[in-house]
């Protein structure tokens, strides 16, 4: 027998987050051609035919819109880590779990060359991010700490200093492929970079 209220439940969310798309969408459009700072919820609600108080129900703030739904990050970023660092170096394993992340972003560039203009034009933006970063990166930590030799004197730097250097080599590989041309992917923009890092000839 068919449980009915779990199916209509599961339409509803189906429903909502089909919403929640499209505001972010239509919000992401209005923050790239206006500004990001320029434009308004109320704005954002004009746009897409809804109240203020309808957004808010879709979305905390106007910066939950761009930040909010990142896909690389958080518990899930550790939870891939962890899983690949059994049978791969810690390296190779932060690389692998955020080429899954890249694979993601690439299934829609259009939207996420979008949201990265976004945040790399606006300071408040980049800050939340940049915090985004720094939880992500103390979730990772305690995972390379069981797989990098730790300082006698400092502990979990070296980890520290391997997690670090994984979010720059994806924050460099996002710059570069949000400002290229297109013909070349994210998730082989991120390859490079890691290569990069590991390459000793690259550095002069």
């Amino acid at each position: 027998m068919t449980d009915t209220s779990s199916a209509t439940g599961g339409l509803r969310a189906l429903a909502r987050a089909s919403v929640r798309t499209a505001i972010a969408d239509r919000a992401l459009q209005l923050f790239d051609e206006q500004g990001y700072d320029e434009t308004t919820v109320d704005d954002i609600a004009a746009a897409m035919g809804i109240s203020g108080r309808t957004f808010f129900r879709y979305f905390a703030t106007k910066e939950d819109v761009v930040i909010g739904d990142l896909i690389i990050g958080g518990a899930a970023l550790r939870d891939r880590v962890a899983a690949l660092i059994v049978e791969q170096a810690p390296w190779h394993a932060l690389h692998g779990a955020m080429r899954e992340g890249a694979e993601e972003i690439d299934a829609n560039p259009v939207r996420w060359r979008r949201t990265m203009r976004v945040i790399n034009s606006t300071a408040s933006l980049r800050a939340r991010n940049i915090e985004k970063h720094l939880t992500s990166s103390a979730l990772l930590t305690p995972v390379m700490s069981g797989h990098v030799a730790p300082d006698p004197r400092l502990g979990d730097l070296p980890a520290r200093v391997v997690v670090s250097s994984a979010f720059a080599c994806l924050d460099s590989a996002l710059t570069s492929w949000t400002t290229a041309d297109g013909s070349v992917s994210l998730v082989d923009t991120l390859d490079i970079a890691f290569a990069a890092r590991l390459d000793q000839t690259a550095v002069r």
